[in-house]
């Protein structure tokens, strides 16, 4: 879980797969369902998408491309079934502060629920409340948004900087 929503926690062979098969114009194609009550994919359960006009791909990681592999043969990374691709950006503090904010929500609402994976936070004072949010942004997820997500950034169509009011501050349009 230390890991969870860096690129390797993703299963990537489907999700290309998963993108191909649309971009082919197949039909009846099937995604599996996560769930962030449980935070992570329900088994048995599926969506079906059947050639959509528009099809929307949200994820941290979804403009990363890795390293390419010594053999010189190609390979597809995620964003290369995209026509356009959108990055939706904040300072670090901002973005700590609405996690943290967040967490706080979540512990009075779905960490309530004993199916919760996080059902264990539910109980906890303000103040444990608050170190284990700051603990787990810190350690997880701003290593996650230097390492894999904030690189990325460039490679986005279109980069949205929201403030803390949640505003778009600035817009940069790659020129195309």
């Amino acid at each position: 879980m230390n890991r969870k929503g860096f690129p390797e926690s993703y299963d990537l062979p489907a999700l290309l797969l998963f993108l191909s098969d649309i971009k082919a114009g197949r039909r009846h194609v099937e995604a599996p369902v996560y769930s962030h009550l449980t935070y992570d994919v329900v088994p048995g359960e599926k969506i079906v998408v059947d050639q959509p006009d528009i099809l929307i791909v949200e994820g941290l990681n979804v403009l990363q491309t890795g390293r390419p592999p010594r053999d010189g043969k190609a390979i597809p990374y995620v964003s290369d079934f995209f026509d356009f691709s959108i990055y939706l950006d904040a300072d670090e503090r901002v973005l700590r502060e609405w996690y943290v904010s967040r967490f706080f929500s979540l512990r009075d609402t779905a960490f309530r629920d004993p199916r919760s994976y996080f059902h264990r936070y539910a109980s906890l004072s303000n103040g444990e409340a608050s170190e284990t949010a700051n603990r787990i942004w810190h350690t997880i997820n701003l290593v996650n948004l230097r390492e894999n997500v904030i690189p990325a950034r460039q490679r986005a169509d279109l980069i949205l900087r929201k403030g803390a009011d949640h505003i778009i501050h600035s817009v940069l349009l790659r020129k195309l």
